[in-house]
C-alpha cells in the first residue's frame, strides 16, 4: 500500500479537503498546514474545527461545488463523502489525483521511525494524547494526530521536529489497515462497529491483522482477554500491562480522591515512580500505564514521567469538567459505547453529588439497534436519564430504531427533540448539588454549552 501512496504528495502544492470540519480531518489540515501546503476545504455547515481552521487561514466553502477544487493538485475526502459529491466528480474527472483520508494519514505515519500508533474500542484519544503531553513534557517534540483537542498542543495535531509521531489509529471499516506502527499500543478489544465487523471474532482478526504490521514492539493490555487473542503467538516484542502484577507494567498502591487518583508505576517487580492522575476512573489507569509504557520505550526516562503527567488534565470531551451553573456542575464526555457509559457514569456516582443526570444523545442506528439491551442497562446508573432522537450519522434507519424503545425501559428517563427542550427540562429539574453529563459521539457538547449557560 506504501508503494501506491508513497507518491501522493508528490508535486502537490494545493491540497484539498472534502469534509474538512471532520475530527480526522482537522488534524491531518494542521500537520499539513505547518508542512507548509496551500489547504482549501468544503464542509456542510460551520463547526468548532472550521472556525479553528479558518483562524489558521485556509478558505473554507459550506456548499458542495465542483469549483471549489479549481486550483488544487490533491483532493482528500472522507470515508462520509458519497460518491456522488461534486468536488469529488469533478476531481475525477479532471484527472486531479484524490485520496481517501485513511490513506493519507497512512502516508503521514510512514514519514517517521517511531510511530506510535494507540488502537482499542475505548480510550484511545485519552491515550494518544497522554502520551503526546508525556513526550512534549520531556522535549521530545512529537508529532501527533489525536481524535480530539489537546489544550497543550491547541488542537487535534502538530508536527514536531523528531522522528517520533503518536496516531490515535481507529479500527472503523479497517482504517487503521492503512497506517505504518512502529508500536502498537493496544488498549482494549469490545464489540463495537457491528453493523461492518458483525461480530467480535471479526473485530479481534482485525486487529491481530493491525499487531502484524508492527515493525517494532506490541504493548498490549494484559489484562484483556480479548487484546491477548489478538497478539497470540505473534513474533513480535510484547510488553504488556495492565493493573494486575502478572504484567511487565502495572500498578501498585492505588488511591483515589474524587477527581484525582495515584499509584505507583511498576516494571517488573521494580517501583518506577508515583503517578498522580488529574482524571478520574479506572479506565485512566490502564490508560496511563500503557501511555508510560509507550513513552519508555521512546527514550523518556521514567523519573521524568510524574511531573508530565500531572500537567495532563483531560483531552476536549474526557469527563471535560465545564463548570457550575446555580450550583449544578455539568461535565461533557465523549462516551457513546456502552462500556464508555458505564464507566463514565461510575466515576459520576462516586463523586459524592446528590443526583447524577445523563444527558445523552445515541449516536448510530447499528450500535443502538445492535447493543440495545447493554444501553439500556448502563444508563440505569444514573438518577435520571434525558435522551435526544438517534443520530444517523452515514446510516438508514433500517433497524426500526428509535429513542421511545429505551425511555419506556429505563426508569426517570425521557427524550426531547432539540436541545434548547433538553436545556429547559433539565435545568428547571434539577438541584443545587446535582451533577450532569452529557454524552454521546455527536454534537451533544453544544447542549452542554447550553447547560452552563442558562440563565446568564
Amino acid at each position: 500500500m506504501l508503494n501506491e501512496n508513497k507518491d501522493m504528495l508528490k508535486n502537490a502544492k494545493h491540497i484539498h479537503f472534502i469534509g474538512i470540519g471532520g475530527t480526522g480531518m482537522y488534524p491531518i489540515v494542521q500537520i499539513l498546514a505547518e508542512k507548509g501546503y496551500t489547504i482549501t476545504g468544503s464542509d456542510r455547515k460551520e463547526s468548532t474545527n472550521t472556525i479553528a481552521e479558518k483562524k489558521m487561514g485556509i478558505k473554507i466553502f459550506f456548499e458542495h461545488k465542483a469549483e471549489n477544487i479549481d486550483g488544487a493538485d490533491l483532493v482528500v475526502y472522507s470515508a462520509a463523502v458519497s460518491d456522488d459529491n461534486p468536488e469529488l466528480v469533478a476531481a475525477k474527472q479532471k484527472g486531479i489525483k484524490i485520496a481517501e483520508r485513511a490513506e493519507m494519514l497512512g502516508l503521514l505515519t510512514s514519514w517517521f521511525e517511531n510511530c506510535i500508533c494507540v488502537c482499542g474500542t475505548h480510550g484511545k484519544t485519552t491515550t494518544t494524547s497522554m502520551i503526546t503531553q508525556i513526550l512534549l513534557d520531556t522535549g521530545k517534540d512529537p508529532t501527533a494526530f489525536i481524535g480530539s483537542k489537546l489544550p497543550a498542543i491547541g488542537g487535534n495535531g502538530r508536527l514536531g521536529k523528531s522522528d517520533t509521531m503518536v496516531c490515535e489509529s481507529c479500527e472503523f471499516k479497517d482504517t487503521f489497515l492503512h497506517l505504518y506502527p512502529d508500536v502498537a499500543l493496544i488498549l482494549n478489544i469490545d464489540e463495537d462497529h457491528l453493523d461492518y465487523f458483525k461480530n467480535l471474532d471479526n473485530i479481534i482478526k482485525s486487529f491481530r491483522e493491525f499487531a502484524k504490521m508492527t515493525r517494532k514492539t506490541i504493548i498490549v493490555n494484559g489484562d484483556d482477554e480479548n487484546s491477548l487473542k489478538a497478539i497470540e503467538g505473534l513474533d513480535k516484542e510484547i510488553i504488556t500491562y495492565g493493573i494486575a502484577d502478572k504484567n511487565d507494567y502495572y500498578a501498585e498502591n492505588i488511591k483515589t480522591d474524587k477527581l484525582n487518583q495515584s499509584y505507583d508505576l511498576m516494571y517488573k517487580g521494580n517501583k518506577l515512580c508515583r503517578i498522580n492522575l488529574s482524571v478520574p476512573g479506572k479506565h485512566n489507569i490502564y490508560n496511563s500505564i500503557g501511555a508510560c509504557a509507550a513513552a519508555i520505550i521512546s527514550g523518556v526516562k521514567p523519573e521524568e514521567i510524574p511531573n508530565a503527567l500531572v500537567n495532563f488534565k483531560g483531552a476536549e470531551r474526557r469527563f471535560q469538567v465545564l463548570g457550575e451553573n446555580n450550583g449544578i456542575t455539568i461535565v461533557d464526555d465523549f462516551a457513546h459505547h456502552p462500556k464508555e457509559i458505564e464507566g463514565t457514569l461510575n466515576v459520576a456516582k462516586n463523586l459524592g453529588y446528590k443526583k447524577v443526570w445523563a444527558v445523552f444523545q445515541p449516536y448510530t442506528y447499528s450500535r443502538m439497534a445492535l447493543l440495545k439491551d447493554d444501553f439500556i442497562k448502563v444508563l440505569k446508573i444514573a438518577d435520571k436519564v434525558v435522551m435526544t432522537q438517534i443520530v444517523s450519522a452515514r446510516e438508514e434507519n433500517i433497524y426500526n430504531i428509535y429513542t421511545s424503545d429505551f425511555t419506556k425501559e429505563i426508569p426517570n428517563s425521557c427524550c426531547f427533540d432539540s436541545f434548547e427542550e433538553i436545556t429547559e427540562y433539565v435545568m428547571t429539574h434539577a438541584e443545587k448539588g446535582d451533577l450532569i453529563v452529557t454524552m454521546g459521539g455527536g454534537d451533544i457538547y453544544f447542549c452542554a454549552k447550553m447547560l452552563i449557560n442558562y440563565g446568564k
